[in-house]
């Protein structure tokens, strides 16, 4: 086994140059944001029917940076094409030199990377997604170097890159993380706070250093401007090594995974995250060649090859979509089936909404369906108590919708996040609608229909993703009207949301507002 490295020296100079930037402007909002979209919803309503589940958001991305690692050509069935990010990922790609055909109809995707001839993808299609920056790992392990952007997503907490930077390190990489800063921002290091004094040209280099943030005046709306630089430190290319990781984090264990997928030698990694997503990827790897052993559990083994082919595969249905309509049944008290779904993803789920009184059938091997009508349960649903953990435990991406739904259940329930420290910010908009929930910390306490009246339509605005999707669930139920902006979030993770919604029964509108009229 190849001996683990890591480098903490600067790096040497790069052959590419990076390009050069002007002095920026502060933009204003109406130049950032010429029209927002906005959704309506009239409640309470009751669903009924069935509804299809797209392929996985989270696969979709990673399994797209992972046709980096071949030559000729990758199909991808199933891809959820109609989500913002999949056209931030795709863009990317296509900012590097890869040739993509798909056909949107069919969910089918045709990726060709023998043309890329480039090792920064386009920074700002990555400032919109934090899955592009998995594309360092495969850039990495092919081309011998990269320079991507810092990934950006949704604000729910610190998400530093300090495991997916140490773990390329011990694989034999050099890692240096630059960045501008401009006078109206600020440099947080550790737990340091500082406003440096230095003009728009300078640039400060943190080598070595990863868990840091840039943050800007609210008025400004603007984005951090770092970039990670790395490069094989031999000059030849990454090799095998041990990694520990401290956290099973998704995003690191799949960057790493393609990153020693292509090593000289063998990898191990432990406490590695055990995601159905890391599984998928490394079907994918496998099937194009790649030896990864031990998906699914806490400890990866991975012989590299010297060189991966285009392969062919099928995304999985989204586990969280799946998820989020399986609430949408229990929070409206409706009957609906879903499929395809795979119900051993998503058991935590199913358990606690049994708990909750709901009545859970598998139709066949990939169709589930719940019930939450009132001549099913007998009585009101009761509430639980979530706590989020990695899988198989209870998914952080279906909290917030399940914190909704535990707002009209009997009795009062505790909502604890120990995944990401600010993912509670839908709790403010959900007590406009008149919830009652108490927040202490990362814990939230939610007062259920015995303690407080129905909820009521507001006007709300979707900070992020899931969070978003809670306030579309709770609007579902909420007396009157419910406008909820922000929505350009949702579409992020959940492809024409509101149209299986109107299909199910809802009474949902999208429309389209000047940002000065919201």
């Amino acid at each position: 086994m190849a001996t683990s490295l890591c480098y903490a020296k600067p790096l040497k100079p790069f052959s590419l140059r990076l390009p050069q930037t002007q002095n920026p402007q502060i933009p204003t909002q109406t130049t950032q944001i010429r029209e927002a979209e906005t959704l309506t919803i009239t409640g309470p309503t009751q669903l009924s029917g069935h509804v299809p589940i797209s392929g996985s958001k989270n696969s979709s991305l990673c399994l797209l940076a992972a046709t980096l690692l071949c030559s000729n050509s990758c199909l991808l069935h199933n891809v959820p094409t109609g989500l913002s990010d999949t056209k931030a990922m795709l863009s990317i790609l296509r900012s590097l030199g890869a040739k993509i055909e798909f056909n949107e109809r069919n969910k089918e995707i045709l990726v060709n990377t023998d043309g890329v001839g480039r090792v920064e993808p386009c920074l700002e299609e990555m400032r919109k997604i934090r899955g592009g920056f998995f594309v360092i790992g495969p850039l990495l392990a092919r081309f011998g170097e990269a320079v991507v952007g810092l990934p950006g997503g949704c604000d729910i907490g610190e998400r530093p890159v300090d495991l997916y930077v140490r773990g390329l390190r011990a694989l034999g990489a050099a890692v240096e993380i630059t960045f501008k800063i401009f006078p109206w921002q600020f440099l947080i290091c550790g737990n340091r706070l500082c406003k440096p004094t230095i003009s728009h040209s300078n640039t400060e280099k943190m080598a070595g250093i990863a868990n840091f943030c840039i943050i800007t005046s609210d008025d400004t709306g603007l984005q951090r401007d770092g970039r990670v630089l790395a490069h094989s430190a031999n000059g030849k290319g990454l090799v095998g090594g041990s990694f520990h990781l401290d956290f099973p984090s998704v995003g690191a264990t799949e960057t790493l995974m393609m990153a020693a997928s292509m090593a000289d030698g063998v990898t191990v990694l432990s406490n590695v995250a055990k995601e159905p997503e890391v599984i998928d990827l490394a079907r994918f790897l496998n099937d194009s060649g790649a030896c990864v052993y031990g998906a699914g559990s806490d400890k990866l083994l991975i012989k590299g090859k010297c060189q991966l082919r285009g392969c062919e595969c099928y995304v999985p249905p989204d586990r969280i979509e799946a998820g989020t309509f399986m609430l949408a049944a229990a929070i409206t008290r409706s009957l609906i089936s879903i499929s395809p779904v795979t119900p051993s993803h998503l058991s935590c789920l199913i358990d606690k909404l049994k708990i909750a009184g709901c009545k859970i059938t598998r139709c066949n091997n990939d169709t589930l369906e719940v019930s939450a009508i009132p001549e099913n349960v007998c009585e009101n649903l009761r509430g639980f108590n979530v706590r989020t953990s990695p899988f198989p435990g209870f998914p952080t991406d279906l909290q917030p919708p399940t914190m909704a739904l535990l707002t009209t259940c009997s009795g009062s329930s505790i909502v604890e996040e120990s995944v990401f420290d600010r993912r509670l910010g839908h709790v403010r908009e959900l007590q406009k609608l008149g919830a009652k929930i108490q927040v202490c910390g990362s814990t939230a306490l939610v007062f259920g229909r015995e303690t407080r009246s129905a909820l009521h339509g507001s006007q709300l605005r979707a900070a992020d993703l899931r969070g978003g999707v809670a306030l579309v669930l709770a609007g579902l139920v909420a007396e009157g009207t419910t406008q909820i902006s922000g929505i350009g979030h949702i579409g992020r993770g959940y492809e024409n949301l509101d149209t299986k919604l109107q299909f199910l029964g809802a009474d949902i509108k999208r429309s389209i507002a000047m940002a000065s009229q919201l």
